[in-house]
């Protein structure tokens, strides 16, 4: 908690530039999925549209939770589960990437 007005001031101060940079993060986002002088890759929505996506949402997602969930000033406990749960996100994604490579795989799910 803060204890002081000027504490109270800094922590006004950063929520209030953390919601510009959402703000703006937002816009590009509709920029980028709208304007197609900012289309990135081939015409339409391609694998380059969605990683500039997913970047851009990571980036918002990770203001949110080190501002707004006050993340940046817990223990390292919580690092811990944080990236422990990247890397289940990213070990399930490989799962089901090599799926594919399976004997059991069959095209009619996935025409």
């Amino acid at each position: 908690m803060a204890d002081s007005i000027e504490a109270i001031q800094k922590a006004k101060k950063t929520y209030l530039l953390v919601f510009g940079a959402l703000l703006v993060g937002t816009v590009l986002t509709v920029l980028v999925a709208t304007v197609p002088a900012l289309d990135v890759g081939g015409h339409g929505f391609d694998i380059y549209d969605a990683i500039l996506g997913l970047v851009i949402a990571t980036t918002k997602s990770t203001l949110v939770a080190a501002i707004f969930m006050h993340l940046n000033h817990e223990k390292k406990l919580i690092y811990w589960v944080f990236f422990g749960a990247i890397f289940f996100f990213f070990t399930m994604g490989a799962l089901f990437a090599l799926s594919e490579s399976s004997p059991i795989y069959d095209t009619f799910f996935y025409k």
